[in-house]
């Protein structure tokens, strides 16, 4: 039973997460190319609107979490406030000495996915999934 929800919160997770993937390059893509933005606070912004959606929709539909929000807000924010620094400086590197923002974008949102996933999952929901009543 327990390898049963596990997969089933994985494939909600990526369902969710490509959905704010979508949201995410597309609203990069806006300030990049519309806008002409350079990549990092291009990247920002778009990283910002696709951690709120991710966020409210795990909470509630992966996890199903009755969890303190802003305490589970915090959590996903300390594990921001580690990442968006590491990501926009590998971001910015990487730009810099010519890598395409687009291949840069992809590769930090698949690295993003699997570090998120699994530090929600341990981390801010641990004891609290499956709490919320429906």
């Amino acid at each position: 039973m327990k390898n049963k929800e596990n997969f089933i919160h994985i494939i909600k997770f990526t369902l969710f997460s490509i959905s704010a993937g979508i949201i995410q390059i597309i609203s990069f893509t806006i300030m990049n190319e519309i806008f002409s933005m350079i990549y990092w606070p291009a990247y920002l912004i778009a990283l910002i609107l696709s951690i709120l959606w991710n966020f409210t929709l795990n909470r509630k539909y992966t996890f199903k979490s009755a969890a303190n929000i802003p305490k589970a807000m915090f959590k996903v924010a300390c594990f921001y406030l580690v990442f968006t620094p590491l990501s926009t400086w590998w971001g910015h590197g990487l730009e810099n000495i010519g890598w395409n923002e687009y291949i840069i974008l992809g590769g930090t949102m698949i690295i993003n996915f699997v570090t998120e996933f699994l530090y929600t999952k341990f981390y801010v929901y641990r004891h609290q999934i499956n709490t919320a009543i429906s």
